[in-house]
């Protein structure tokens, strides 16, 4: 048994690895009820995730916290309790930060990861796009699809649906709005953003060619006639020296070949998409007519 994992207090006793007079000292951290690790031991929400399902034998992590256990980062800023999904017959409480929500799982519904029981992606992402608010929800679907390789409208037919007409109609809409060539939520929000914008909608995912026919770059979304990009610029774009540098090769190659890149930014996206959807289309239209290239 791993200590530097978390483990069953129980378990560890009844192995002779400890004692419960160690267990309290400061050699080990209580996670939960019976569930500890060793005390030198960085502890972050994948692992009191992985402590909350030693906790309750039999259950199986679902919802948000089960991204985390598909090591998906799409959720919510902010904290959440750990969800767990039980059986219809299950009696134990909850208890502050964690949710056990009841539910019936098939055997393609679960999976394994890391020895820790979570919901398969497919069944993650119609949780999610049924239950959670519309963009979060498409975050969800975009990043649950790109890293598993499904595509959005696998979720439609889902089983657990027909007894949920309100879910279902969540997700449905979710589903119209999904795409799985979105890498990062950023760009998912994006997308939504511009989708409901009077503007031209770009290509997500465009590849760019030089002259020559060779490969120049891969652009977050690009509108080919207008030779323009957007570029979401995070902070790791800024604070990473290696990533800067990167980021400013690729900026000038993309010159090199006429193109214009526009840098997006969360303040854009979260603090002021209008202003945001302004600036592209000026800067669009003004492009048109250095191209001679019709704008609406």
């Amino acid at each position: 048994m791993d200590l530097d994992i978390p483990f069953r207090g129980s378990a560890a006793i009844g192995a002779g690895l400890t004692t419960r007079r160690r267990l309290r000292g400061p050699g080990f951290r209580e996670l939960g009820r019976d569930t500890y690790v060793a005390a030198d031991v960085p502890v972050d929400d994948r692992m009191r995730v992985r402590a909350a399902a030693l906790e309750v034998p039999g259950a199986v992590v679902g919802g948000w916290s089960a991204l985390l256990v598909h090591g998906v980062d799409a959720a919510p800023e902010g904290a959440r309790p750990v969800e767990l999904v039980v059986g219809p017959r299950h009696v134990r409480r909850a208890r502050a930060g964690l949710l056990l929500r009841q539910d019936v799982l098939g055997e393609r519904e679960v999976g394994c990861v890391d020895g820790v029981p979570v919901t398969s992606p497919i069944r993650t992402a119609v949780d999610l796009a049924s239950r959670a608010g519309h963009v979060d929800g498409v975050i969800a679907v975009d990043a649950l699809a790109h890293a598993f390789g499904f595509h959005p409208d696998e979720l439609l037919d889902h089983p657990v649906l027909r007894d949920n007409p309100r879910g279902r109609r969540r997700l449905v809409a979710v589903v119209a709005d999904a795409d799985a060539r979105a890498e990062s939520p950023p760009e998912t929000r994006m997308r939504l953003i511009l989708r409901a914008a009077p503007i031209p909608q770009p290509v997500p995912q465009l590849v760019v060619h030089d002259d020559a026919g060779w490969f120049v770059g891969r652009v977050d979304f690009g509108w080919r006639e207008l030779l323009t990009a957007l570029e979401y610029q995070g902070d790791h774009h800024r604070t990473e020296k290696k990533q800067w540098r990167r980021d400013a090769v690729r900026t000038t190659e993309l010159a090199g070949c006429g193109w214009l890149v526009l840098p997006v930014t969360a303040h854009d996206l979260f603090v002021d998409p209008r202003g945001f959807v302004h600036r592209v289309r000026v800067a669009l239209a003004r492009r048109a007519r250095e191209l001679a290239v019709p704008f609406p």
